[in-house]
């Protein structure tokens, strides 16, 4: 059940990431990272790991989104 909890927050994060790595609106992704680590947490409590791995694979490519344009851009 949670697993499917933390997948269900991931899906939530997904599009908010997706505006974010639009130029120019990335301070959102400095807002929406810790929905993923939420998600990811909860997943960590779960007996299967996908819903972990998903979280996990979105807080990466949102930390990278915010390395590449300097945390601002």
């Amino acid at each position: 059940m949670l697993n499917i909890v933390s997948i269900l927050i991931g899906i939530f994060a997904l599009p908010f990431i997706v505006i974010g790595s639009i130029p120019f609106l990335a301070l959102t992704l400095w807002f929406v990272i810790f929905i993923p680590i939420v998600g990811a947490a909860v997943g960590a409590l779960s007996s299967s790991n996908s819903g972990r791995n998903f979280n996990l694979i979105l807080i990466v490519a949102t930390a990278l989104r915010l390395f590449i344009g300097g945390g601002i851009i």
